[in-house]
């Protein structure tokens, strides 16, 4: 298996499997969308993304605040993206 494969696995699982039902909804609709068109880069900054504990990705997402979110292609297209 490729890394880019096993590395795919875990950001898919992560996604899914939150703790926190809206951000399992949004990241694991977003990921299971998105995952197959990211570079190696990409998928390093969404696994990067999924460590942020769940309350800071909800008010960046939701509430629009924050400033722990780094600016890169992943966030940009999750801000973007609508359930």
């Amino acid at each position: 298996m490729k890394n880019n494969e096993l590395l795919k696995k875990q950001i898919i699982y992560s996604s899914m499997h939150r703790g926190f039902k809206e951000m399992d909804l949004l990241l694991g609709n977003f990921v299971k969308k998105h995952v197959n068109e990211f570079k190696t880069a990409d998928l390093i900054d969404l696994k990067n993304l999924l460590l942020l504990d769940d309350e800071i990705i909800y008010d960046w997402y939701f509430k629009k605040k924050g400033d722990l979110i780094y600016k890169n292609k992943v966030t940009k297209l999750l801000k973007k993206f609508i359930l």
